[in-house]
């Protein structure tokens, strides 16, 4: 029979559970969002829209780390120059992934932004294999062998290449490769990537302005405050996952990332109405079931890892 203690300690982690699942819906709920928010944005183009979301996201930063006392840590990684360089390059690899998806949000490609998050897992495991020299299981060779495939029947049916998924999906899993080398707080590291891309925004913004082609102030108050609001919308889902990975095992967060490119996939089809032939939803179909495949044993190595804790 459990003691009172450990029945309190449970009823604990259980809150705790709760509360992390929370976060990671509001986090995954939140990027699912996205492409209403900057199909918005459409009249600005693609570049302005990336120049302004990285300053306005420096500024929301900043504003996180004077409220949490944390700008200590944050030198301490501008100190480090290891930590510093891996953030920069992080910082490189996330502008383009931003810029090629708030592209294709605003040109009609919501649905290939969607296939770009739902391969970025299966290229993930692919660059364990490529740089990290990882020995995949059976279960992950046939998970990446029907990505291959899948890519190959979408070709087929969009008629080129779709590089906007694949830009999505390589930038994306190289940039979660190059956070994990880094190692470093999710706050501290926006901050970090943040200040890399605020020169070149900043002097691009200027550019624009100077010579006639911004968005900012021409279009009326609600256009500029949705630039300005993209600091926000990029800050909070990160807050939010940050607060749900240290809540949840990340069995749980590989199950809850499905949501964004599902949710990107419902905008495409049923708001946006973009065109979907039969080419299309098969290979959709085959990078689905690659996600299940993989899924399915990343949940058994872990059921069996864990060894069933005595009950007092």
């Amino acid at each position: 029979m459990s003691s009172p203690s450990v029945a309190g300690q449970r009823t604990e982690q259980d809150a705790e559970h709760r509360r992390g699942v929370a976060f990671g819906v509001t986090a995954y709920g939140l990027w699912g969002l996205f492409p209403l928010y900057w199909s918005l944005l459409a009249s600005a183009g693609a570049l302005e829209t990336l120049a302004h979301r990285m300053i306005w996201s420096l500024v929301v930063v900043v504003g996180v780390l004077a409220w949490t006392r944390r700008f200590g840590s944050f030198r301490a990684v501008l100190h480090d120059r290891r930590q510093f360089l891996l953030l920069a390059a992080a910082a490189v690899l996330i502008s383009a992934n931003w810029g090629a998806y708030i592209w294709g949000v605003t040109n009609g490609h919501v649905v290939e932004t969607a296939l770009g998050y739902f391969i970025g897992p299966l290229v993930s495991v692919l660059l364990g294999v490529v740089l990290l020299k990882e020995k995949l299981r059976k279960a992950q060779w046939t998970a990446v062998g029907l990505g291959l495939v899948a890519v190959v029947v979408l070709a087929i049916g969009y008629g080129e290449v779709p590089w906007i998924a694949l830009v999505l999906a390589f930038s994306f899993a190289t940039y979660g490769l190059v956070k994990k080398l880094a190692n470093v707080g999710a706050v501290e590291s926006m901050a970090v990537e943040t200040s890399v891309t605020l020169l070149p925004a900043l002097a691009y913004v200027v550019f624009l302005g100077y010579s006639g082609g911004g968005t900012f102030t021409s279009l009326g108050v609600g256009h500029t405050l949705l630039l300005v609001g993209g600091g926000f919308v990029t800050m909070v889902p990160l807050l939010a996952f940050a607060a749900a990975a240290v809540r949840i095992p990340l069995s749980v967060i590989g199950l809850l990332q499905y949501m964004t490119p599902s949710m990107q996939f419902a905008f495409g089809v049923l708001v946006f109405h973009e065109y979907m032939p039969l080419e299309r939803w098969l290979g959709f179909g085959i990078v689905w079931l690659a996600l299940v495949v993989l899924t399915f044993d990343g949940l058994r190595r872990r059921s069996r890892a864990i060894e069933p804790e005595p009950v007092p």
